[in-house]
């Protein structure tokens, strides 16, 4: 399928490995120039080589920036050209009881999962409205619905991109531009593989056997029941930067393999 792409420029944070970096490959894909970021140039110049490796005419980019500092975001946004398709992709998260987790810890996840997103958009948005085009798209989480019990604050920044995904789209009525949440569900990015890869060393199991035990014993509302590919995810993110998808706004869409559930 042809999805319009090409001449469109957009911006990726937290691009240079996993759900981010796919996105950027399937847009590429697609003929448009993509900017990506990540905390240290020494990761953006590794991926911008294994970009390049595979799309050696396209325009790629990139650009460093530690999203837990505003000084750092507000350097990038000014080095930033017009941007058609934001995508706020950068997330972290800490492992570990409510507690546990500090003043810090919270602080930490809120700027890097949704002020980031927030920065962003307040200064992509107005020149996307004048121009009557662009996507913002958020990646939110599964955990934003289903909330494991050692992922509270990260679930919390989650369930906010939902809110402010949603209230920007109201921004948008009768413009050419889009704001939507995206809710992936388990992924085999290459965190989720060194988790795998732990576990199993640990417990003296094979990796494709504590893959097969999660969706058993954790992630049992899984309809999927394996994880989703980081491709399977972008293709989905792409097809909704895309001006084939101009009739979806303000909306959450679930590429979680049936985890959360519900009929919405």
């Amino acid at each position: 399928m042809e999805l319009n792409l090409r001449g469109k420029t957009a911006f990726i944070s937290g691009s240079t490995s996993g759900i981010g970096f796919a996105t950027a490959l399937t847009l590429l894909q697609e003929g448009a120039s993509v900017i990506i970021n990540g905390r240290n140039q020494e990761g953006i110049n590794n991926a911008l080589e294994r970009l390049k490796s595979q799309f050696p005419q396209s325009n790629i980019n990139g650009i460093a920036a530690d999203f837990s500092n505003p000084k750092e975001v507000q350097l990038l946004i000014e080095k930033l050209p017009n941007i058609d398709i934001l995508i706020n992709n950068v997330g972290i998260y800490k492992s570990q009881t409510f507690f546990e987790t500090t003043d810090d810890d919270w602080q930490n996840q809120m700027e890097v999962n949704l002020m980031s997103g927030v920065r962003l958009s307040r200064n992509l948005l107005p020149k996307m409205l004048e121009r009557n085009w662009g996507r913002i798209l958020f990646i939110s989480s599964e955990c934003a619905s289903l909330v494991p019990e050692d992922l509270i604050a990260y679930s919390t920044t989650k369930a906010s991109l939902l809110a402010i995904s949603r209230g920007l789209a109201q921004l948008t009525k009768g413009k050419g531009v889009t704001v939507n949440t995206i809710i992936p569900g388990s992924t085999l990015t290459e965190g989720a593989v060194d988790f795998l890869e732990d576990v199993a060393e640990k417990e003296n199991k094979t990796k494709e056997v504590v893959a097969n035990d999660f969706f058993k014993e954790v992630r049992t509302s899984s309809l999927l029941q394996r994880f989703a590919s980081v491709d399977e995810v972008a293709s989905t993110i792409t097809y909704y930067s895309s001006p084939l998808a101009a009739a979806t706004n303000g909306a959450a869409i679930k590429i979680d393999g049936g985890s959360i559930g519900g009929i919405l």
